[in-house]
């Protein structure tokens, strides 16, 4: 840990005083490893490249914060208000964000491996690039969240707001996404092998062209859907609603649709072989 006199400086919120410091000390990087700073109010500090691992930041106020760079691993930061700050490239992983506000924050890069981020608010978030391998995000808010290139491999979202997130490009494979909101949401060129989609919101979502092989779509609601060119095989869309949306040219082969409902499906060009019709709705013979 750093010496006393620097390290009393945030916890009393004295961030000005902390900022001119890293100012005429910018070749020396905080070591903060381990500190208590449950509660207290840092909006604005500068903690970039700063060593928080397994920092207490309980509750703290760290609104418009730089974090960039930052290691805060196995950090506690439940309840946290981080709106705004920037955590480009910073080492999450492990760290505890139950219930965090991250409203607007800069992720981009940031690696929150097997990170827990359940019920945080990850609203307009930037998380491009990021790695969330394993991470928990049940019931976590990202509407309108931009998650290029993010890694989401094994993660888990059950039950997460995902409405109008930009998913272009994004690791899914193995994603736990059961009764996930997607409404608007852009998936094109998102990787969704293996996928739990069970029970999800995919209405109005764009797939086109993407590779579901083995998913699971039970119960999901695809309603509007963009499905051109999907491929489906031996995926699961049992009591699937699939009203209205497009499926040319999809590949739904060994797929499970029975009872799935195929009203006002375009259908030119679909394969069905060897998929389990039994109970389909509105599907033309």
């Amino acid at each position: 840990m750093m010496n006393n006199p620097q390290f009393a400086l945030l916890k009393n919120g004295e961030v000005e005083k902390w900022n001119e410091w890293r100012k005429q000390n910018a070749s020396v990087i905080p070591d903060l490893t381990g500190v208590n700073l449950n509660g207290t109010n840092l909006t604005g500090v500068d903690l970039r490249e700063a060593i928080l691992e397994e920092a207490r930041l309980r509750e703290a106020i760290l609104e418009g914060t730089n974090l960039e760079g930052a290691n805060l691993t196995g950090a506690i930061l439940t309840g946290t208000n981080l709106e705004g700050a920037n955590l480009e490239k910073a080492n999450l992983r492990e760290a505890n964000l139950i219930g965090a506000g991250l409203r607007e924050a800069n992720l981009a890069k940031a690696d929150l491996t097997k990170a827990r981020l359940g019920d945080a608010n990850l609203i307009e978030v930037n998380l491009e690039g990021a790695n969330l391998a394993k991470a928990n995000l049940t019931k976590a808010s990202l509407g309108d969240a931009n998650l290029r290139d993010t890694n989401l491999e094994k993660a888990n979202l059950e039950d997460a707001n995902l409405e109008k997130a930009d998913l272009r490009g994004a690791n899914l494979k193995d994603t736990n996404l059961t009764r996930a909101i997607f409404t608007g949401a852009n998936l094109t060129g998102a990787h969704l092998k293996d996928t739990n989609l069970r029970g999800a919101n995919l209405t109005r979502v764009s797939l086109e062209k993407n590779d579901l092989t083995g998913g699971i779509l039970t119960g999901a609601n695809l309603t509007g859907a963009n499905l051109k060119d999907v491929i489906f095989e031996k995926a699961s869309l049992r009591e699937a609603n699939l009203t209205g949306a497009n499926l040319e040219g999809a590949n739904l082969e060994k797929a499970n649709l029975e009872k799935a409902n195929f009203e006002k499906v375009n259908l030119k060009g679909v394969n069905l072989t060897g998929a389990n019709l039994t109970g389909i709705i509105g599907l033309k013979s």
